[in-house]
């Protein structure tokens, strides 16, 4: 699966009340989250973000609490994939459970500016700056976290296996 979008770039330690602020986790409505996602890190994250944008971060990206409140909120706000130099490992599970693609690549996130173009294959988990053709590797998903991803999620794998299993 190939993905196109533009940077927003964040520095090293990027907790989930950052991602999406305890003020706001009345609610577990992804479009109602969409709107404050990075809210405390970036007051002008949504306005400027895309859908099919990547937020591209240093080590410790969603350090913090175990909210799955954060994956969540980046993925509605449009997020295609998060890459990063290092997750929390909290985070990093709770991203492929709600579907969210992500990537870990120090070199990428060292290199990468806000507002540049890249393209991502998860496949083989290239990812190319589009202006300098510069290319960075991170760890390809394996099979079983694509499959995760292409059906949305955990819950939503789980109860595509159970409709497979019934039929």
């Amino acid at each position: 699966m190939e993905l196109k979008g533009k940077v927003h770039k964040f520095g090293d330690d990027i907790n989930t009340d950052e991602i999406i602020p305890a003020r706001y986790l009345n609610t577990s409505d992804p479009a109602e989250l969409a709107k404050h996602a990075m809210e405390d890190a970036d007051p002008e994250f949504v306005l400027r973000m895309r859908p099919g944008d990547f937020v591209v971060a240093g080590k410790n990206f969603g350090c913090g609490s175990s909210r799955e409140h954060a994956p969540l909120a980046l993925k509605a706000a449009g997020v295609s994939a998060v890459i990063a130099a290092g997750f929390a490992r909290i985070f990093y599970r709770n991203a492929f459970n709600m579907g969210l693609p992500i990537l870990g690549s120090a070199d990428a996130a060292r290199d990468l500016a806000d507002g540049d173009e890249i393209n991502v294959d998860l496949n083989t988990g290239l990812i190319t700056a589009l202006s300098t053709g510069k290319r960075y590797l991170s760890q390809p998903l394996p099979p079983f976290m694509q499959e995760l991803l292409a059906d949305g999620g955990l819950m939503a794998h789980i109860k595509k296996s159970l409709e497979a299993k019934s039929a």
